[in-house]
């Protein structure tokens, strides 16, 4: 099915979730730090795999070099790379009216760095870093510009990132609102994950509706489950989504 036809299906549903993965990511220019060449570049850097170092027990006990690996790649990507245009069009969908929510595993905060509304981010936010005592919050810049640890100002003890680090549980309370989102959708549109991956692994189970549309830019044995599959870019697709529906409305 073309993009018209999508848009129409979009158009008919009273509740549209989006559910954004890895290729969104990707698109805006961002490195999968964990499965793509990246990963061998940190190891040998640092000594040890991103998924070692970015783990509650680094953050426990080796604070200095969880921080270093923290602050040089993680932040300082984000404050050098902006949403792309898949976020950007996800934002005209949420204001159009054809999209609801967004719900997302990865923690680079991009959909709300568009400007976003509902989204659930399961795994917390690099943008969001906070005192773990008196609860204040700091700015990735305060972040990057800190001096090894980042010490809050008042109480001086070490800035919490509010992500899930390798080696803890996803909160309770995000998974149960992700899980809300989707049992509401009548239509769900996973961008840039298939369908095998965690993010739908977790919550396809709780889609009760008739139009699952997947945008993915490789072929997989699980695009079988979707109800309408569009192979490519999801921020081509995302612009053409919006375009059609500015020149059907003149908007």
């Amino acid at each position: 099915m073309r993009e018209n036809g999508i848009l129409q299906i979009l158009e008919n549903s009273r509740y549209t979730v989006a559910l954004t993965g890895a290729g969104m990511l990707l698109e805006s220019g961002y490195p999968l730090l964990r499965d793509g060449e990246e990963s061998y570049e940190i190891e040998n850097r640092y000594g040890y795999s991103f998924e070692e170092i970015f783990s509650s027990g680094f953050y426990s006990a080796r604070k200095e070099l969880f921080f270093r690996l923290y602050k040089e790649v993680m932040l300082n990507t984000a404050k050098k790379t902006s949403p792309g245009r898949g976020y950007e069009s996800l934002k005209k969908l949420q204001d159009a009216g054809l999209l609801q929510s967004i719900v997302t595993r990865r923690i680079a905060g991009l959909e709300k760095r568009a400007g976003c509304k509902d989204v659930v981010e399961m795994k917390g936010s690099i943008m969001d870093n906070v005192c773990p005592n008196c609860g204040r919050h700091y700015s990735i810049e305060y972040m990057t510009a800190a001096k090894g640890v980042p010490l809050c100002e008042q109480c001086l003890v070490a800035i919490r990132p509010q992500v899930c680090l390798f080696g803890e549980m996803i909160n309770n309370t995000l998974m149960t609102r992700a899980a809300e989102e989707v049992a509401k959708a009548e239509a769900l549109i996973v961008l840039g994950a298939s369908l095998h991956s965690p993010l739908c692994s977790q919550l396809l189970q709780y889609y009760t509706g008739a139009n699952l549309i997947l945008v993915t830019d490789s072929e997989h044995y699980s695009d079988q489950q979707a109800d309408e599959i569009v192979y490519g870019r999801c921020d081509e697709f995302l612009e053409t989504l919006v375009s059609e529906f500015e020149s059907r409305t003149g908007r």
